[in-house]
């Protein structure tokens, strides 16, 4: 828009270039047209070029000056509105790392760091606790797409981490595209939060040492649970259908970690009304037929099979 202001402001001087005076040698042809409007639209005005007929100073009294403020007005309410705006951002941003506390990092956005946000948000945990940290630009825009807040950068660098406010998170998801990739995030991660619960998925099996030995509570390989699933789904495709169920939350059936209920507290696993699968106690997982976990205490968490919704 203000380019086309000082275009037409130039097309009008030019139109009456005979009603102007050009100190430097008397005339005024396109150039000096053009540089007039540039110097009389941004209040610059050094006289050197001057209208001197009556139709070109009446010009300039109803035509050029309304064109000047309406310049004027377009840089200074764009400047405003570019400062507005990055005001509003930097308080938002500063009023949500003040606020965010015990939140979700997710490291990737693809297929499993997807899948992992759906579960987590099928398990109740809201979306404004969940931070996406992803190095492509169509990831982020797709993740706050969702609702979800997005950070772009390179998560192997601790700036990129510290701004998704990682040392305050309490559980992070490690998903990139790449195992080294994975080890350097699990690092970086370990290094700035000591106490979070850290997940972290690799590819290749040889690579999930190195996963845990970097910091990762839990470390799942993707090739190799795909690989059992198919040989599981080809030797009963029945028990790979149930077990595909369990691993996608909200429909059929879920596996669901919760806390024993006074009600259960003292009695056996198998007489809850979901099925136990296994019993947490302490930092320790107990199968449903260790005898140790014969007897439910209060202070346990039961790992159980429930059906999708019931929670």
């Amino acid at each position: 828009m203000a380019l086309g202001v000082l275009v037409a402001t130039t097309l009008i001087v030019w139109a009456d270039h005979a009603g102007y005076h050009d100190n430097a040698d008397g005339t005024v042809d396109f150039l000096d047209s053009a540089y007039y409007a540039t110097v009389t639209l941004s209040t610059t005005g050094y006289g050197d070029i001057t209208p001197v007929s009556d139709a070109a100073r009446l010009t300039n009294i109803f035509v050029i000056t309304p064109l000047r403020v309406i310049f004027l007005i377009i840089l200074v309410g764009t400047t405003l509105e570019v400062l507005t705006e990055r005001t509003r951002q930097q308080w938002r941003l500063n009023r949500w790392r003040s606020t965010v506390r015990e939140h979700t990092v997710v490291v990737g956005y693809g297929t499993k760091g997807r899948h992992a946000v759906a579960t987590l948000l099928g398990q109740g945990v809201r979306k404004d606790s969940i931070v996406v940290v992803d190095p492509q630009r169509k990831a982020i825009d797709q993740a706050t797409g969702d609702g979800l807040v997005g950070v772009l950068g390179d998560a192997t660098r601790t700036d990129t981490l510290r701004r998704a406010e990682l040392p305050t998170a309490s559980q992070v998801v490690v998903a990139p595209e790449r195992d080294d990739t994975a080890v350097l995030i699990t690092l970086t991660a370990r290094q700035l939060n000591k106490g979070a619960t850290v997940v972290a998925a690799v590819r290749e099996d040889e690579n999930a040492p190195l996963l845990r030995q970097s910091g990762a509570d839990v470390v799942v390989t993707s090739s190799s649970s795909a690989g059992r699933l198919l040989g599981m789904s080809m030797l009963s495709p029945h028990a790979g259908a149930v077990m595909e169920d369990l691993f996608t939350y909200g429909t059929g059936l879920d596996v669901v970690e919760r806390p024993v209920t006074r009600a259960e507290a003292g009695r056996s696993p198998r007489e809850c009304a979901d099925l136990v699968l296994a019993v947490v106690r302490g930092r320790r997982v107990l199968n449903y037929t260790d005898p140790e976990a014969a007897t439910l205490q209060l202070t346990d968490r039961v790992i159980t099979i429930q059906r999708a919704g019931s929670a």
